[in-house]
């Protein structure tokens, strides 16, 4: 079936169509044949550690090119960058999308033994509203939420989704955190400009960094001694309750998710400091 009601001209019309009889195409993901579509639906599964929904919440999220007046360099955007939920809520989601081409609001990062794409997406095509329901699992985390459509994300479709104290923040998101790879305009310093140092000085630098460098290590391997004595039960316990229930199979998915996760957050951070480094 189609939307629920045909709009003449939509191209030329701001007319909002709500998508709202769509197609179950198994596995959660429902679609029409008007551009509408909805992948990770999820009303009734409870993640592993979830004994029951924390609670009903509900957003909606405006897109649209309207949005990025506040950004300079965007050009589409989203009304909000932020959303904050409780672990174990069962959150709906109702996009509207404010102009004439397709948007998304994609969510990664959910366990694939529930979400099996590891995904919650809406999808329109034009002026359009949809609306999508999933359960968030029980950690606290925070999720990457973006339009997929080539370089829609890059230019300022990009938030970020909080279930309970969250974890941590993505960079590059509108008005909220810093650049990735900032905007430069300013000269460039060139091989050709030299320091020019006292004589011996070289040689003291470096004794001095030697120094300094030896004294950071070993700083450095006492308190991660000291961190993992005392994080090591704090660990075990949360990962006996995350774990409670699951096979072994989604065992193994769960940690091979959270390692890459940790590891593209790990390698977004080492390039949010390398930028601010080399920029100085």
């Amino acid at each position: 079936m189609g939307a629920s009601s045909l709009v003449i001209g939509a191209e030329q019309s701001d007319q909002i169509v709500d998508h709202n009889m769509l197609m179950n195409h198994g596995g959660g993901h429902l679609m029409d044949m008007d551009g509408g579509m909805v992948m990770g639906m999820n009303k009734d599964t409870l993640p592993p550690g979830c004994p029951r929904i924390s609670e009903e919440a509900s957003i909606t999220v405006r897109a649209g090119h309207k949005y990025t007046k506040d950004f300079p360099g965007t050009m589409f955007g989203f009304d909000q960058h932020e959303w904050r939920v409780k672990p174990c809520s069962r959150l709906t989601v109702t996009f509207i999308n404010e102009d004439h081409i397709r948007h998304q609001w994609m969510m990664h990062g959910l366990p694939k033994f529930i979400y099996d794409k590891g995904m919650f997406h809406l999808e329109m095509t034009g002026p359009a509203k949809i609306t999508g329901t999933l359960i968030l699992p029980s950690e606290d985390k925070t999720y990457l939420v973006h339009c997929d459509i080539a370089q829609h994300m890059e230019k300022g479709m990009k938030g970020q989704l909080i279930v309970g104290k969250g974890s941590t923040p993505f960079p590059s998101i509108p008005g909220l955190t810093d650049f990735a790879i900032p905007d430069d305009y300013g000269p460039k310093v060139t091989d050709s400009v030299k320091v020019s140092l006292p004589a011996g000085g070289s040689a003291g630098m470096a004794a001095s960094a030697n120094s300094t460098k030896s004294g950071g290590s070993n700083a450095t391997f006492l308190l991660g001694l000291i961190l993992g004595g005392i994080g090591t039960p704090f660990a075990i316990t949360y990962y006996r309750r995350r774990f409670d229930g699951m096979t072994q199979e989604e065992v193994i998915q769960h940690l091979l998710t959270s390692s890459k996760s940790i590891f593209d957050k790990v390698l977004g951070l080492l390039m949010t400091l390398i930028s601010k480094v080399t920029k100085k």
